[in-house]
């Protein structure tokens, strides 16, 4: 079969997204079509949801490898229900909302996830804490950011200046899912947060830079 429309397709899917998500979601999303499946983009937000969720209580009892697994699994799900929703014609903003605070909490239990065995297995020092705090501030202000410069500024930060997005959603789970699986949960934590942070900084000095200028935000 050929790929999907690129109508199905998100504009601002980061890396992982559009090069090994989109491989798998969209075979899945063209499953769902053909068979008419009845399956709503609103369900597929929430069996997203669910499958990361499951992930935090693998990584507290000490099950990096399958709670990695489920990280990116989640990641991948999470493209079907924009891809339905666009195939479909079903997009509303409530769907948008939906799906969007259900990715903030896996965002969250991953990391928090992770960060619980980490405490597990190596002796908790202040210099861990900072680590786990700032994958986890930086994660939330990369989503931060992006609805920030879409409701104030009028467009995705992605479409404006040459700071690319690093630190996609999709880009920090796949790095999760790495670290999680060949043994590097704190490597893992700190790429997220050196990541986010560099993003989120340089992203907003551009947009403070070129927004006047493009007559954004007026």
């Amino acid at each position: 079969m050929g790929s999907m429309p690129s109508e199905a397709r998100k504009p601002t899917d980061g890396y992982v997204a559009r090069y090994v998500n989109r491989r798998f979601s969209e075979l899945i999303s063209r499953f769902v079509v053909k068979h008419r499946i009845p399956l709503t983009p609103n369900q597929a937000s929430f069996i997203a949801f669910l499958v990361g969720a499951a992930a935090l209580p693998l990584y507290v009892v000490g099950r990096p490898i399958a709670a990695g697994i489920l990280v990116q699994l989640s990641s991948i799900l999470d493209g079907v229900d924009g891809e339905l929703a666009r195939l479909l014609n079903m997009s509303t903003r409530f769907g948008a909302f939906f799906d969007g605070i259900l990715d903030r909490f896996v965002d969250i239990m991953a990391i928090v996830g992770a960060s619980v065995y980490l405490a597990q297995v190596i002796p908790l020092s202040s210099e861990l804490l900072v680590v786990m705090l700032l994958a986890l501030s930086g994660t939330i202000m990369v989503s931060y950011l992006h609805i920030r410069s879409q409701h104030d500024l009028g467009t995705h930060p992605m479409f404006v200046g040459r700071v690319a997005n690093l630190a996609s959603r999709d880009m920090r789970l796949f790095i999760l899912f790495l670290g999680s699986v060949l043994g590097y949960v704190l490597h893992a934590l700190v790429a997220i947060a050196a990541l986010t942070y560099f993003y989120v900084v340089a992203k907003f000095l551009e947009l403070c830079y070129l927004s006047p200028k493009l007559g954004l935000g007026k």
